[in-house]
């Protein structure tokens, strides 16, 4: 969602005092990020976001001056998953820390580095007449919010708590309702509740338009999470696009990329990369283990299969894209077919027993067939660990885009998959067909 943001203009509210905002959000980039604001000026606005530690904030702004400002002391990095995020406001509280509250994952916020409350009776700006609400940046036009977002509440007039929004499943897991019960007054609306429709769905009519960038459906939902690249593990001087979907190499070593946000200790899954062959196009697709990804991060450990099992006792294993050759320990072996510019890369993992395979534009590598076993690449004795990522990397440094992934969302980079093959666990949208008995990596496809 970079450069991204939907916006509309408020009615009359039917209060200033009172009203609750909940959504579901999953970074994609850490840092500065405002994903909720009602501004008209800068010493008039209301914001809901992240601040340059990471840590979340709510900040009210009336002439000049902040009547509102909480911000915790706990930090919000996880990029693997949605939090859901909610600011119940009323000022008609008698008790000062009553007249706003910050929810994450159906618990209130209580430690906060800095906590000022409004007066009682304070008008918000939140849902203020004639202000410009603004989703996913700063009304001023900076701060943008990189990730997804999902079910979009504005209640105008009544305060609702965590449970109206989410509930917890068998296993204490906070998890988000659907279909919510709740009365939205006059300027209230709920949008992105089915794709990336802004058509207002609380029946008020309140639509948003897209104000700038691409607004890009997806398959990942607070329901069923995909696996996107991790930010937080790797020694990665790699850029990261699209939802952690694209990878851009770096200009210079250490050139290890990342590895996925989720894990795969057992069950069949499939991916997919569309490959562009630049300059400096030695992509590295593969595994690693959970040596891998907590072994030593400052050394090229990281160029992934180069420093492979035996040599160094780290589970990974690479394919070598424009080769067609895996590689273990730094050593090639010619396997399967190399991959050229615009090609589509599929990468199909047996995590029951232990092999891989890696094809080109629909067609296996080493007349190989996932569905029955047949020649794949062993690696028992690679990967040794109890959990297994999909991992990316580059043995040539030199800045370009050389790989869009689509774990099942459907998408490469902003384009959308030409014509979706078939998919038997009706988990994910690929390009081409998915093997029999796999599926995509994600929360959903993890437990089938």
């Amino acid at each position: 969602m970079a450069s991204t943001y939907l916006s509309r203009t408020f009615g009359t509210a039917t209060s200033r005092l009172i009203c609750t905002a909940s959504m579901w959000v999953k970074r994609s980039a850490l840092g500065s990020a405002v994903f909720w604001n009602s501004y008209n000026s800068g010493t008039y606005r209301f914001q809901f976001y992240f601040d340059g530690s990471n840590r979340l904030g709510l900040l009210n702004v009336d002439s000049g001056s902040n009547n509102v400002e909480l911000i915790t002391n706990r930090v919000f990095r996880d990029v693997s998953a949605y939090y859901h995020l909610q600011a119940v406001i009323d000022t008609t509280q008698g008790t000062a820390s009553d007249r706003v509250k910050i929810y994450v994952n159906g618990v209130q916020e209580t430690s906060f580095a800095t906590e000022t409350y409004p007066s009682q009776n304070a008008d918000m700006s939140l849902g203020a007449d004639s202000y410009s609400c603004q989703i996913g940046r700063y009304g001023g036009g900076s701060d943008y919010f990189e990730g997804s977002m999902s079910h979009i509440h504005f209640i105008d007039g009544t305060a609702y708590d965590a449970s109206a929004f989410g509930e917890y499943d068998a296993n204490g897991v906070w998890k988000i309702k659907t279909d919510v019960s709740v009365t939205y007054g006059n300027e209230g609306f709920f949008i992105l509740k089915d794709g990336n429709s802004v058509t207002d769905q609380s029946g008020n009519g309140n639509n948003f338009t897209v104000g700038g960038g691409t607004l890009t459906n997806t398959e990942d939902s607070p329901s069923n999470v995909f696996a996107t690249f991790n930010l937080i593990l790797g020694n990665t001087n790699g850029t990261f696009t699209n939802g952690n979907l694209t990878y851009q190499s770096p200009s210079a070593n250490p050139v290890f990329g990342s590895v996925t946000t989720l894990g795969m200790s057992s069950g069949k899954y499939y991916m997919e990369c569309k490959y562009s062959a630049g300059a400096n196009h030695y992509l590295l697709l593969g595994l690693g283990d959970d040596d891998f990804v907590n072994g030593d991060r400052t050394n090229s450990f990281w160029d992934l299969g180069k420093y492979g099992y035996p040599s160094t006792g780290i589970g990974t294993i690479g394919y070598v894209v424009n080769t067609g050759a895996y590689r273990i320990g730094n050593n090639n072996t010619s396997w399967g077919i190399a991959g050229g510019d615009g090609d589509i890369i599929s990468v199909a993992i047996d995590r029951d027993n232990n092999k891989i395979w890696f094809g080109v534009n629909g067609v296996w590598g080493n007349s190989g067939n996932p569905a029955t076993g047949t020649n794949g690449i062993d690696v028992s004795s690679i990967l040794t660990k109890d959990t297994w990522y999909f991992g990316v990397s580059n043995d040539t440094s030199g800045t370009e885009t050389i790989a869009q992934f689509n774990f099942g969302n459907g998408y490469f980079g902003t384009t959308a998959v030409s014509s979706a093959g078939t998919n038997a666990s009706g988990n994910g949208i690929f390009e081409y067909d998915v093997p029999t008995g796999y599926t995509a990596l994600s929360t959903k496809g993890l437990n089938l």
